[in-house]
């Protein structure tokens, strides 16, 4: 059977379909070729907003007219939430939740006893974790290294959708980690939905995980010096200052932290039931530039969430705005079902003074890229080259019309004429 897989959402889901097309190979089971129909096609769903679930049924819709004799699955945190909602779009053959992902290889060779078009459980039982390991179309592997979430934050259904907080184990994740180099990643990120709460299911500790993965010893053929590793999005309160301080000083993990903020008024992260307050956030922002100015600091923004009042939405402005960080990732929120937030007697924002707001921010962020960028102009980094080809500008021109980029250890985008001989190396470039 040919297959092809439509993922949508976070670099977690397009590890999970990964790892899953693996395993569908390994049973026998074909990626299908490019410009051909497959016998089977996967929807990969995220859920995160309103946006993201509009996005999810025009893909599936679309998909179904693209390949109308596929058997159709559509799994991912918007089947796990609206099973029932997700099955009504014509065209659905079957539906599996969030743990039921995982039994997609096994499911697809059992499917005419599948007499039930919807599989999804109650993911908030679910104790076992399922692991994934994707190496993209550059050259970074993305490692999950946690799933699911405790926090229960009042605008958000992660925690409905990816389940209870857990973790395999650290021997476990360096084997990964060895066995991704072995296949040829040079950069690795660690993904998971509360990656800071890695432990839960172990006992171990998330800064002991990163010391094992900084020390590992792999073949003769590959120097302990020729990889890195960057973190993804951990949080405020979970960032100790002895991880901060460890990365500063480690010998693979870049100097780049991805740090969710969602509101810089202390009254709205109260409302939000955050884990922190925005003094606090300053506090790790101001350690990261000490022990690492030249550090990439992305933070995650939402502006518009009910109980967001003018006076707390300039506050939040004046302080984001001073901040030293380096981008901002702006998300506009949209009401969620099941959410705490919804019964709260609380202000709400009118939409389109959401999307003012949205553009702010948006402003905001590239300005503070721009000046970011300029800063380092002049000093040396490393780069790693990517296998990607980009047309050539008047800015950055190529005898050849085309251009190759990487990303620096700190996050700085570098270009340069295509060379295939540079594909997955590092070279220390003047920015």
């Amino acid at each position: 059977m040919t297959f092809a897989f439509h993922t949508l959402g976070c670099k977690l889901n397009f590890a999970e379909s990964s790892a899953l097309g693996k395993t569908l190979a390994a049973r026998g089971h074909m990626r299908v070729a490019k410009g051909m129909a497959p016998d089977l096609c996967i929807v990969n769903t995220c859920s995160v907003t309103d946006a993201a679930d509009h996005k999810d049924r025009q893909a599936i819709r679309r998909l179904r007219r693209q390949y109308p004799e596929a058997i159709l699955i559509v799994t991912g945190c918007y089947a796990q939430l609206r099973p029932g909602e997700v099955a009504d779009i014509p065209g659905v053959d079957y539906v599996l939740g969030m743990h039921e992902k995982f039994d997609i290889p096994a499911f697809v060779e059992h499917l005419e006893q599948q007499h039930e078009a919807v599989h999804a459980g109650n993911i908030r039982e679910v104790e076992t974790f399922c692991g994934a390991r994707s190496k993209d179309d550059r050259t970074r592997c993305f490692l999950k290294v946690q799933d699911g979430c405790n926090y229960f934050c009042t605008y958000c259904t992660i925690p409905l959708a990816r389940g209870k907080s857990r973790n395999p184990s650290i021997a476990s994740l360096v084997e990964e980690l060895r066995q991704a180099l072995d296949d040829g990643a040079r950069e690795i990120v660690l993904t998971g939905v509360n990656i800071g709460d890695f432990g839960r299911t172990t006992g171990e500790r998330f800064i002991d995980l990163l010391r094992a993965l900084d020390t590992l010893t792999t073949n003769d053929q590959l120097p302990t010096t020729d990889y890195r590793i960057r973190i993804s999005s951990c949080e405020p309160n979970l960032l100790s200052d002895e991880i901060i301080e460890f990365v500063a000083h480690s010998r693979h993990f870049a100097p780049h932290f991805h740090i969710p903020l969602q509101s810089g008024s202390n009254e709205v992260l109260k409302i939000m039931h955050r884990r922190y307050t925005r003094e606090l956030f300053q506090e790790r922002v101001a350690h990261i530039r000490s022990v690492m100015p030249g550090a990439f600091i992305g933070v995650d923004c939402m502006v518009g969430v009910r109980g967001e009042t003018e006076e707390y939405w300039e506050d939040y402005l004046q302080f984001i705005s001073a901040l030293p960080v380096s981008q901002l990732h702006v998300f506009t929120y949209s009401e969620r079902r099941n959410t705490r937030m919804l019964e709260m007697d609380l202000y709400v924002v009118p939409q389109k003074e959401r999307e003012r707001r949205s553009r702010i921010l948006h402003r905001v962020s590239e300005e503070k890229l721009q000046a970011f960028y300029a800063a380092h102009r002049g000093e040396t980094g490393v780069v790693l080259w990517e296998a990607k080809r980009v047309a050539a500008t008047p800015e950055h021109p190529s005898e050849s019309g085309w251009l190759m980029e990487g990303w620096t250890e700190n996050y700085i985008r570098v270009c340069r004429p295509y060379d295939k001989a540079r594909i997955n190396t590092f070279e220390q470039v003047v920015i």
